[in-house]
């Protein structure tokens, strides 16, 4: 019997392409481009060249068979692992600001917990399709809580609390995508409610053993920002600030006023987490309106085309990046407008960061190789 090798490898149509999508996410990442020029101009080159790199990586991972890479799950699994213990070892990990979350790979650094967000859903991708028709037994839960939590432990300790808390939301995402019932996710929220409103209590005591000292002020700088203006809430009272000044249009792209929040060293990162106060200060509240607009426009179509999937796989790799996209942009937003904590997340597409935008352009090519494989019967 002769096997017909043809049958075995993805038809790809053309039409399938979506290159209006392409576009989209082009056009925020040139935004991104010229923001990061305004705030931080001798940071402009490398960002355009994420951006290349990011562009081909999409490019690339678009033409191969999901299905193929999901394969290699486990071994993934082990690469992610072995990438975040790294930035321990003295000779490649790398430290800034009391923090070690970068492995020096010569040319350029790695952020491997930017990495994680993408090998985590393409990881339980396959796993949980795997377990499809089980995906509600308690089992299967304990075992998916169990291999994520190893992942969240080593980001957590870098320290890193908010990417460990955007992959932890990204994980409960991916859950309900793969078909985890709606009652247990409303017992799953009677607990975790609950539990977050005990977990705030005991962490702005004095003495508590949960959070780090910084981690503590951030808290209580949120809660009660006026008390914390001269240290945790300096930022984003200033970011808050920025924005409110840019009124409708802004005051224009890249201006050298020295009251601007980058100018006067109002905000320690505007060319990454605080990204959003320079686009609201200088092109106001039409331009923010435009950069949360594109990246609403990318997160619904990444939706369409997971429901389009041909199978469970397809969808879980399309929810998954319409989350991850979803979450870390609300997280970045809501740190510079003073509805969270501050936190250091970047602003998918736009924030400066070589790793970060490079990790989302391959997110969309996995999704665009879904969508060239559509499912014809529904």
């Amino acid at each position: 019997m002769k096997l017909n090798l043809n049958k075995l490898k993805p038809h790809y149509n053309l039409k399938d392409y979506r290159f209006g999508f392409v576009v989209l996410v082009l056009i925020l990442s040139v935004i991104g481009v010229l923001m990061v020029r305004s705030a931080r101009p001798d940071l402009m080159t490398r960002q355009i060249m994420g951006v290349i790199l990011g562009l081909a990586a999409m490019a690339v991972i678009s033409l191969i068979d999901y299905k193929w890479v999901l394969n290699f799950y486990w071994p993934m699994y082990f690469l992610n692992l072995i990438l975040l213990a790294a930035v321990w070892f003295p000779v490649v990990g790398q430290s800034a600001n009391g923090a070690t979350r970068w492995v020096n790979l010569g040319f350029t650094q790695l952020q491997p917990s930017d990495l994680t967000k993408i090998l985590m859903i393409l990881f339980f991708a396959r796993f949980l399709s795997d377990r499809e028709q089980n995906i509600n037994n308690p089992k299967v839960i304990i075992q998916a809580v169990a291999l994520i939590l190893p992942s969240l432990a080593m980001i957590y300790k870098q320290p890193n609390l908010s990417t460990t808390i955007c992959i932890a939301a990204l994980f409960c995402a991916i859950l309900f995508i793969a078909g985890l019932s709606y009652k247990f996710v409303g017992t799953v929220l009677v607990i975790t409610i609950p539990t977050v409103i005990i977990f705030l209590a005991i962490a702005v005591q004095p003495n508590q053993p949960i959070l780090q000292d910084y981690q503590q002020e951030r808290i209580l700088a949120w809660l009660d920002p006026e008390e914390y203006a001269d240290d945790e809430s300096y930022q984003q009272l200033n970011s808050v600030m920025a924005i409110g000044s840019g009124q409708l249009s802004g005051k224009g792209y890249n201006n050298d006023e020295t009251t601007s929040v980058k100018n006067g060293n109002f905000v320690s990162e505007p060319q990454t987490d605080f990204i959003f106060a320079i686009i609201g200060e200088e092109l106001g509240f039409v331009g923010c309106c435009v950069v949360i607009f594109l990246i609403l426009l990318i997160v619904i179509e990444c939706i369409l085309i997971g429901l389009k999937a041909k199978d469970t796989g397809g969808r879980i790799i399309c929810g998954g990046v319409a989350s991850l996209i979803g979450i870390q942009s609300f997280i970045n937003i809501g740190v510079t407008t003073l509805i969270l904590p501050n936190t250091g997340l970047s602003l998918p597409f736009v924030s400066y960061g070589l790793t970060s935008v490079v990790c989302f352009f391959m997110g969309i090519g996995f999704v665009l190789n879904v969508g060239l494989q559509p499912n014809k019967y529904q």
